[in-house]
């Protein structure tokens, strides 16, 4: 007689500070590879223009911009035409700032499925990191196209780019994975995140440049992640000279946010279905 295939899961007590699990990760890649595509899916779902979005968005930024900044305002820019200023900046921007917010609400938006059945929670908040990046990529062709036009000749400096694009990714990563796990108990952070987007986009060098900063300032100017990448995205596209001082602390202040914000999200795992 045979007897039917059943597994039985077993969920050990970690280390307070353990920020992933990595056995447990592997085991549900499928499961996070099925909601990445899902994401990527239903994101321009029902949609006249579908993916063009993703061009659209960034392009009417750069435009405004240019318009606003470049033209009224007058912002200087080390020389640099200000459309090609603001859109090596803007793309990158704009995949962070999505997968912040998308991440930001990643648990309250899937509760209910959370108390159903046991998977690592810490999928949800890094499903948007991965989907935004189909974006990204189409968002790539403005940059490339703006690059081409103003015959912008590549440097070693774009060696720096894939390291670069990986701290891209860190940040929303970081931040969504703190802001997830405290939706769940404040409601807030909802409401919170439009207003938090819009004062980033002041505190990196995207409308205007780093050197404007005071030099009093520079060093907790450049703490703020997205500075670092900002900074690195014009010197790796544009071949201009690499601002190490605003990049490296920007890095690293990255990779803290990511594992402060992971070991954060796994301490508070284990109380999200009572609170929901």
């Amino acid at each position: 007689m045979n007897h039917p295939v059943t597994s039985t899961t077993v969920i050990r007590p970690y280390h307070r500070l353990e920020a992933f699990d990595w056995r447990e990760l592997r085991e549900y890649r499928d499961l996070f590879y099925f909601l990445v595509l899902r994401d990527i899916k239903v994101l321009y779902a029902q949609t006249i223009l579908g993916f063009s979005w993703a061009i659209l968005n960034p392009l009417i930024q750069i435009l405004v911009f240019t318009v606003i900044f470049g033209h009224v305002a007058n912002i200087a820019t080390d020389g640099i035409p200000y459309v090609l200023f603001s859109t090596v900046a803007i793309v990158p921007w704009t995949y962070m700032s999505e997968a912040m917010t998308a991440s930001s609400q990643s648990l309250v938006n899937e509760q209910s499925m959370l108390g159903k059945v046991y998977f690592p929670r810490v999928i949800y908040p890094l499903t948007p990191i991965f989907a935004k990046l189909v974006d990204f990529a189409i968002a790539m062709l403005i940059i490339v196209a703006v690059l081409f036009y103003y015959r912008v000749t590549p440097t070693t400096n774009l060696l720096l780019l894939p390291a670069l694009m990986l701290v891209m990714m860190l940040i929303p990563a970081g931040v969504g994975m703190w802001l997830s796990a405290l939706a769940i108990r404040f409601r807030d952070v909802k409401f919170a995140m439009p207003f938090v987007i819009r004062m980033l986009i002041y505190s990196a060098p995207i409308l205007y440049t780093a050197s404007a900063i005071p030099d009093s300032y520079r060093l907790l100017y450049s703490l703020n992640p997205i500075v670092g990448v900002i900074e690195g995205f014009r010197a790796a596209l544009l071949g201009t000279p690499i601002e190490w001082m605003f990049v490296l602390p920007g890095l690293a202040t990255a990779v803290l946010l990511f594992v402060s914000g992971a070991i954060y999200f796994r301490r508070m795992e284990r109380v999200f279905v009572d609170v929901i």
